[in-house]
């Protein structure tokens, strides 16, 4: 009984105090961090979003469960790409990771980066969560509304995909500078926002929320509210074909070991992996094992996936269902478009002057990232045409001339144009059980030879 209890204490402690390693001596290219826990739900999501807030690329890595117990593998990098040698950084890694922030940092931070050096920033303010049909010149009505409503924009995040849209915005009473609480007030809040979200051709629905900040990530946040508005649901059958030339998910089942085999393959971006690991964590899968990498600018990711209870994937709905939902994932934060970054002063009605001279433009919001930091606001966006092509050129130069030079930018490097088609010998190879599946199942010790 003695010896139970022991062994019961040990559990509890791996279980709230995970052990993390960091290596710089076994990989020439990247730092190695290991986590070794007892296996719980979402701890694979936690890790990952710990360093993707952090701003560590994961290069590569691979997951591993036995039993109780779960081990975690990371190779990353920071964003020059370099092995990560600053002792504060480290720290901070192991920390995060570890016992004191495995669970309090997200919690701390609310939902805020752990990168921004702002954390709890958004205590005070009304937190606004928004769904609906996208169109032309919507998010300029939002902050036309909000602006006309003595509502102060403090930092928003915008992601539109296949025809809807979904938005976290925190905002704080002009005058006062503070949350805003009368009940009558939020009520007219939330009727003349879902007025402008509805407009006249909304047959799915708009939502509009607003509530204080909860502990949920900002970015998480935004999957569950698209994920819950079923924008993974193709609009048409062209869209779908169109779309879906873009990547590859593919889902099998591996019946005599009792998982599904989930992959993913396209080209390679910042927090790919958080983005598909926060959906099967949604979609409520537990991920026993799974490697995941890069060749050149390629992702290659594979998961092995039981439901909660054990149970594999069990019909032909529901791999497809599962395979929309991780196309979604994948295209949500790659809106396409040109980046154009914003720097200046913040005043009221900011948002609304810049948004609504994109619009006059032709230019349509894709998504946006909204910060404001001691009075001067810090915006990105990314913008199409109406037609969501590429925007035509003189339109860029005209905002820019119009805004400022000084204040806004064009951010060549970041221009984004849809994911890369796969080569046929990807498209036709690489989701099948003979081959790469089964080179990650030797490394992972699943079976005993790859041949």
């Amino acid at each position: 009984m003695e010896l139970a209890d022991e062994y019961q204490k040990l559990v509890n402690r791996m279980m709230n105090t995970p052990r993390v390693v960091i290596e710089n001596a076994v990989c020439t290219t990247a730092t190695v961090v290991r986590v070794n826990s007892a296996r719980k739900h979402g701890m694979l999501l936690e890790a990952v979003q710990v360093l993707t807030d952090l701003g560590l690329t994961i290069r590569k890595g691979y997951i591993s469960s036995d039993g109780r117990w779960f081990m975690d593998v990371f190779h990353v990098v920071d964003g020059r790409g370099h092995k990560i040698l600053d002792p504060v950084l480290l720290s901070r890694i192991e920390r995060s990771l570890g016992g004191e922030s495995w669970s309090s940092s997200s919690a701390e931070d609310g939902y805020h980066s752990h990168d921004d050096g702002d954390d709890g920033g958004l205590a005070g303010l009304t937190a606004l969560e928004l769904t609906g049909t996208d169109r032309p010149g919507l998010l300029s009505e939002v902050f036309a509304v909000l602006r006309d409503l003595e509502c102060d924009v403090v930092e928003a995040k915008v992601w539109t995909h296949n025809g809807r849209i979904a938005s976290l915005i925190f905002v704080k009473d002009h005058d006062s500078g503070s949350l805003i609480a009368d009940a009558h007030r939020v009520h007219r809040i939330e009727g003349r926002l879902r007025n402008v979200l509805s407009g006249d051709h909304d047959v799915r629905g708009a939502k509009t929320t607003v509530a204080s900040p909860t502990m949920t990530h900002s970015d998480r946040r935004l999957h569950q509210l698209m994920f819950a508005d079923r924008d993974y649901e193709r609009v048409s059958s062209n869209e779908a074909s169109s779309s879906s030339s873009k990547l590859l998910v593919s889902v099998q089942n591996w019946t005599e070991r009792g998982y599904s085999v989930v992959s993913v393959q396209c080209r390679d971006r910042p927090k790919l992996l958080f983005d598909v690991v926060c959906t099967l964590t949604d979609m409520e899968y537990v991920v026993f094992h799974g490697t995941f990498g890069t060749d050149a600018d390629r992702a290659y990711q594979e998961f092995y996936i039981r439901h909660m209870d054990g149970s594999p994937i069990s019909s032909e709905a529901e791999r497809q269902r599962v395979i929309q939902c991780l196309q979604a994932a994948v295209e949500r934060r790659a809106s396409e478009g040109m980046r154009l970054e914003l720097s200046m002063p913040d005043r009221k009605g900011l948002l609304a002057d810049v948004t609504r001279t994109f619009r006059e433009n032709g230019l349509s919001v894709t998504r946006a990232e909204i910060t404001t930091k001691a009075g001067e606001a810090k915006n990105e966006f990314c913008v199409a045409d109406t037609n969501g092509q590429p925007p035509d050129r003189r339109a860029i130069h005209a905002v820019i001339e119009w805004i400022g030079k000084d204040h806004l930018k064009l951010n060549e490097q970041r221009m984004v144009w849809s994911f890369q088609d796969p080569s046929p010998e990807e498209a036709a190879g690489v989701f099948s059980l003979g081959n790469l599946v089964m080179r990650n199942l030797y490394y992972l010790g699943l079976i005993k030879s790859c041949s």
